[in-house]
């Protein structure tokens, strides 16, 4: 059952540039957003060819709790008012929904559940969720709702993550879950459930990951490409190792933390960046990956407004939302 903190989007807050009431071929987003109430139980799975369903998680308690700064439970709304405006670049047969929003309750860990029903539901109606944090904590629920939707179809589902980070997130958490977290507590969940735990993380620092936080990743299996490889090799070197993690059998899921970009390009962050990877990169790697139609959700997490200038970090996520959205349209046969 969802509790108070889900709420669902108010329909003023799509609005944009109208370049045509009628003409489709000149619809913007916000012409195009439908509203979605995931508390209805007449809800039926959409059976159209592609389906997109926002949620916004509007929390960063784990943020404060990893002595990170506050800022990105504003981020969804600053990132829908970027994506009001972009041009529906696809055919009529896409449809997008906005399926509210969670708020932060109580604990993290329920607030974390909400998100995790949320996803699960979203994914039960056919439809691709994209969550816009929020913290990046934000990835534990995600990752529930996209393992308990699989387990109503498969005994042990095998999820891979691709996640583009500055660090690896596999910090211990003996008083409980935070942002810095979230992997370390996936793993423990494989571990219980004897599933495999799959992490790739692109982007890292050396600067922003102890030893112990490496040595954690060499135990725990996981891969990574180093910022400064992605940034100085050339880009085939990359997807060589992407492919090889994209072998895996099974459902792949995304998830980008804002600082994993130059705070030149994205500086309203949780926890800036002096270096970081280029966004065409990025979108490059985002537009390979979605090519496999092995992505089951995606989501972005600390974009803190306060901390923005002229709505750059916003405006970067759109575009990365833009992409990803035409491109597997685009897979569908479903763009122009």
């Amino acid at each position: 059952m969802f509790s108070n903190s889900y709420k669902i989007t108010d329909s003023q807050t799509w609005q944009g540039r109208v370049d045509s009431k009628d003409n489709y071929d000149a619809f913007r987003w916000h012409q195009w957003v439908e509203i979605l109430d995931l508390r209805r139980d007449d809800l039926t799975p959409y059976e159209g060819k592609l389906g997109f369903a926002f949620i916004g998680f509007c929390c960063d308690e784990g943020v404060k709790k990893n002595k990170g700064r506050t800022g990105a439970a504003n981020g969804p709304k600053a990132i829908r008012k970027e994506l009001s405006s972009l041009p529906c670049r696809f055919t009529k047969e896409v449809k997008l929904f906005d399926a509210g929003d969670i708020f932060y309750e109580d604990s993290l860990e329920k607030t974390q559940e909400q998100l995790n029903m949320a996803v699960k539901k979203v994914l039960d109606l056919n439809l691709f969720p994209i969550v816009l944090g929020g913290g990046h904590e934000v990835a534990f629920g995600s990752y529930k709702g996209i393992l308990e939707h699989l387990k109503q179809k498969y005994k042990k589902p095998n999820i891979g993550i691709i996640n583009f980070d500055a660090h690896f997130d596999l910090r211990p958490y003996p008083d409980g879950g935070s942002s810095g977290s979230m992997f370390h507590q996936i793993a423990d969940i494989c571990k219980q459930q004897e599933l495999d735990f799959n992490y790739l993380c692109l982007g890292i620092q050396k600067h922003s990951n102890t030893r112990e936080l490496f040595s954690t990743a060499d135990n725990l299996g996981v891969k990574y490409v180093l910022a400064k490889d992605i940034i100085h090799n050339d880009i085939w070197s990359t997807l060589e190792k992407i492919d090889d993690f994209l072998r895996m059998k099974g459902e792949f899921y995304i998830t980008i933390c804002s600082d994993v970009f130059s705070s030149s390009v994205a500086p309203g962050v949780s926890s800036t960046q002096p270096l970081g990877l280029e966004p065409e990169k990025v979108i490059r790697f985002i537009k390979y990956i979605l090519r496999t139609k092995k992505i089951i959700g995606f989501d972005v997490a600390e974009v803190a407004p306060r901390f923005d200038q002229d709505n750059t970090t916003a405006n970067l996520v759109s575009v990365l939302i833009f992409a990803l959205v035409t491109t597997m349209a685009d897979n569908h046969n479903l763009s122009w």
